[in-house]
Formats: structure tokens, sequence, C-alpha cells
């Protein structure tokens, strides 16, 4: 497979609503705007983007469930290499997010810590701890 970009999309209820509490946790604006289309280019060739359900359903066309009938529902989760995780949280919180699990040391290596944005996809900050 020869990839040249990245993108990982999630299907949000409001655009408006995710496109800002994104530019807030990111700490930047998005490289695209369009009505149907937030992206935020975090590398290079790695894409966020943030679609309206609605939108998707549409070029679904049924064949799928419709998206809104999983919001909230973890399926994934974006896995945020962070220097100050708590920091990041907080800010996340403050911008809209719901908090799942406080920073703390895990099994694997790392102290994460679990938010959920508005739209309840969920988002770990972590550090690589010292052990």
């Amino acid at each position: 497979m020869n990839i040249s970009r990245f993108e990982i999309i999630l299907y949000v209820a409001h655009q408006q609503r995710s496109t800002e509490f994104y530019s807030t946790m990111l700490e930047q604006q998005p490289t695209l705007y369009v009505e149907g289309m937030t992206e935020f280019t975090l590398q290079p060739n790695l894409i966020l983007g943030l679609m309206p359900e609605s939108g998707i359903a549409t070029i679904l066309k049924g064949n799928t469930p419709h998206p809104a009938t999983g919001t909230g529902i973890p399926r994934c989760e974006l896995y945020v290499d962070s220097t100050d995780p708590i920091l990041d949280m907080q800010r996340s919180l403050l911008a809209g997010a719901t908090l799942v699990s406080d920073v703390q040391p895990r099994n694997w290596g790392d102290d994460v810590g679990y938010i959920a944005d508005p739209d309840g996809h969920i988002i770990a900050f972590a550090k690589r701890s010292n052990i």
C-alpha cells in the first residue's frame, strides 16, 4: 500500500460545535472548513476530519444504520501523546468534554486520562511514564 495521506473522520451531530471544541483542544484552527467537512492538519499527511452525521448518512444511503443511532457509544479512541496530559484534559473539559477517567498510571507504561468529546468520542491524553 502506498499511502500519501491518512485522514481520520469523526461523525458529529453539530459541525460548528465540534469544530469549536477541536480548535480549542488542538490549539489550532481548521485547515478546511466548508459545509459538510472540517479538517485539522495534525501532521503533514495526517488529517482529523469532522463530518456531520447527516452528511455521511446521505452518502451511505441506508446501507448501514444512521450514525446518530450510535452517538455516545464508544467504538474507538483518539490516543494523543502529550507532554502535559492533565493540562490538555483541563483545556478540553473547559471546551465541553466530559471526564471519563483521570490521568493515572496504566499497565502498558503510560500515564493516561480519558475524556469524551461533545459527541461521545473517546480521547486519551497520554504521557510515557518512567516505569
